[in-house]
C-alpha cells in the first residue's frame, strides 16, 4: 500500500508513534502480564512475551529517534540546513546508532546471531567508493546489510528503496534526510526510472560512501522466481530465461540499475553479498513461526576492484549473471539446518534458550 502524503506523515503518523510510545510505556506492566499469561498457550520458548519485548523496544527506539531527528531539525534552523555536512553526519551517527541498539537486543531477546562467512570482507578501501550489491530475502535483511556497512565498515549509504518504508515514521524522516531515492514498485517516479536514480545516487559517491544495489527487485519467493522466469520469456528473452532457471536460490539479476550505477561512478569497487537465515520467512504466518526461534544469518562478501569491472555492456550483464550464479551457489551450500517443531506446554517440553528439544 502506498504511503500517505508527507504531510499526513509528518503531522499524524510521527506524533502518533511518539504518543503511542508513551502510552505504551506506562502501561507498560499490563502488557508484560498479558504477554507472559498468553505465552505458555503457544510453540517456542515465550513466543508472544519475546515478540512482544522487541516490538515494544521498536516502537520506543523509533518514538526516540523521531525525538531526536526534531531535536536536529531545530538546530538546523527549522530543517535550512539539514542537508549540510556536519548534518549528514549526524543523521548517520543516529542511523547507525539506531541499528547497533536494534540489533543488540534482537541478540538478547530473539538470539538473533549474524556471522561472516570466510575471512573479513575488504569493503572499506580506504579512499574508494562501494556499490554493493545484495541478494534481498527475507524481512530485515536491508537492515542487517545497512547495519554491517554503517557500523562494522564505517560506510555512509544510499540506496534506492520501495515507498512503503515510508510507513515506518523514524525510516521516512531519516532516510529522507540522506542521500536516498524511493520509488513505488513498477512505477515510475515523475520521468526518472529506478535506473536513472542509481545513476544519480551512484554520481555523488565520495571515498567512504556505499550505494547499495538489490538487483533482484523484490524478496527472492519460488513464486516470483517462476513468475521472472515467465515476464523474461515473454518478453522474447530466451537466453535470460535460460539462465534463470538455472539459479536456484535467488532471482536472476534486474542489470538495468547496476549498468547506470557503474556508469555514473567507474572509480568505485564493487562488493558482492550473499546471506542465508531467512528464506523460510515469507509470509506473516512464517515470520510469526520461525522470527524468535534463535536465528543465525550467515553473511558472506566478496569485493571486486574498480579494475576488475568489465568495461563493455553485454560483458558486463555476462559478469553480473556469472557473480549471481556465484551466489546462488553459496546460498545453496549454506542452507540453514532445520530445527524440530518445538513442544507445547502441555508436553512439559519447553525449549530454553540455546538448549535443542529432546
Amino acid at each position: 500500500m502506498a504511503p500517505p502524503p508527507r504531510w499526513v506523515r509528518r503531522v499524524v503518523l510521527a506524533p502518533a508513534v511518539v504518543a503511542l510510545a508513551f502510552f505504551a510505556l506506562t502501561t507498560l506492566p499490563l502488557w508484560l502480564l498479558v504477554a507472559a499469561a498468553a505465552s505458555p498457550l503457544m510453540p517456542g520458548w515465550l513466543r508472544p512475551l519475546r515478540l512482544f519485548w522487541i516490538s515494544l523496544f521498536y516502537l520506543v527506539l523509533n518514538a526516540a529517534a523521531l525525538v531526536v531527528m526534531f531535536g536536529l531539525w531545530v538546530a538546523s534552523g527549522l530543517g535550512w540546513k539539514k542537508r549540510a555536512p556536519r548534518f549528514q553526519r549526524a543523521h548517520y551517527a543516529l542511523t547507525g546508532w539506531c541499528l547497533a541498539v536494534l540489533f543488540w537486543q534482537a541478540r538478547w531477546t530473539l538470539r538473533l546471531r549474524i556471522d561472516i562467512s570466510g575471512p573479513d570482507p575488504d569493503t572499506a578501501a580506504p579512499g574508494r567508493p562501494e556499490l554493493v550489491l545484495c541478494r534481498h530475502a527475507g524481512p530485515g535483511d536491508s537492515f542487517i546489510l545497512i547495519h554491517a556497512l554503517v557500523n562494522w565498515f564505517d560506510r555512509e549509504p544510499r540506496v534506492v528503496l520501495k515507498d512503503t518504508l515510508q510507513w515506518d515514521p523514524a525510516v521516512d524522516v531519516l532516510l529522507n534526510r540522506l542521500p536516498n531515492q524511493f520509488v513505488a514498485p513498477g512505477h515510475r517516479r515523475g520521468d526518472w526510472s529506478i535506473a536513472a536514480m542509481a545513476a544519480e545516487l551512484a554520481a555523488g559517491l565520495d571515498d567512504n560512501d556505499a550505494m547499495v544495489i538489490f538487483p533482484e527487485g523484490g524478496n527472492f519467493t519460488p513464486r516470483r522466481r517462476v513468475a521472472a522466469i515467465d515476464r523474461l520469456r515473454a518478453r522474447g528473452l530466451a537466453d535470460a530465461a535460460r539462465r534463470a532457471e538455472d539459479l536456484r536460490h535467488v532471482l536472476a539479476p534486474q542489470p538495468g540499475g547496476v549498468l547506470a550505477a557503474l556508469d555514473a561512478a567507474p572509480k568505485a569497487g564493487v562488493v558482492f553479498v550473499a546471506h542465508t537465515g531467512l528464506e523460510r520467512m515469507v509470509t506473516v504466518a512464517d515470520v510469526w513461526r520461525e522470527l524468535p526461534m534463535d536465528k543465525r544469518i550467515t553473511m558472506k562478501f566478496w569485493s571486486v576492484p574498480p579494475d576488475e569491472v568489465p568495461v563493455d555492456r553485454q560483458a558486463r550483464i555476462d559478469w553480473l549473471y556469472d557473480w549471481w550464479r556465484r551466489i546462488d551457489e553459496w546460498v545453496g551450500s549454506h542452507q540453514p539446518v532445520p530445527e524440530p517443531p518445538p513442544r507445547r506446554w502441555w508436553t512439559l517440553g519447553w525449549r530454553w534458550p540455546g538448549r535443542s528439544a529432546e
